[in-house]
């Protein structure tokens, strides 16, 4: 398979979070034969089961980029020891009504940076938690954990640390071997 189409997300909203700074990295560590495209989650509304047979537009393009990408890359910083709470309401409107669910088969993969010292690590296993029901298969390593974020990225926002750049590059390599492993998209 070539011309592996990824989809990036991040689970930020802040504009210059370091979490959007790395997914923008990783769209220029993107192996030979395959390009990340970044998804934006900004503005959907709450989920409400009253509303998911009819999701808001916005909703609707945010599930149809889900099922045109070959695999998913989502980078998550972590709020109260878990994912935060818009990456959590994307992951349930895609997810919606039951058996209708964009997620499901999609191979994903997972980084985040932090400020604190364990980079992200709460929230990416409680994201690997809902890979598990959403029947994705997922990425196992290596783990992606930018600790210090402060001192991985330069004032412009672009990740200056080498050995981040050497696991991004990695866990992107992996995710891309899971879609040939895979095979191609219905």
């Amino acid at each position: 398979m070539s011309n592996i189409k990824v989809l990036g997300i991040a689970g930020s909203l802040r504009k210059a979070s370091y979490n959007r700074a790395a997914l923008r990295a990783a769209q220029g560590l993107m192996p030979a034969g395959a390009a990340l495209e970044i998804a934006e989650i900004d503005g959907l509304p709450g989920f409400s089961q009253d509303e998911e047979k009819s999701p808001p537009a916005k909703v609707a393009q945010l599930k149809a980029k889900i099922r045109s990408a070959d695999a998913v890359l989502i980078v998550t910083p972590e709020y109260n020891y878990s994912m935060p709470g818009v990456l959590k309401n994307a992951i349930d409107w895609a997810s919606r009504p039951y058996g209708d669910s964009a997620w499901k088969g999609k191979p994903a993969a997972v980084m985040g940076a932090s400020v604190g010292a364990l980079g992200t690590a709460r929230a990416q296993y409680h994201l690997r938690q809902c890979f598990v029901f959403l029947d994705m298969p997922v990425v196992n390593q290596p783990e992606v954990m930018i600790s210090q974020a402060a001192d991985k990225f330069d004032a412009d926002g672009n990740l200056k640390d080498e050995k981040a750049k050497e696991l991004i590059g990695k866990l992107l390599v992996s995710l891309c071997d899971l879609v040939r492993r895979q095979g191609p998209r219905a």
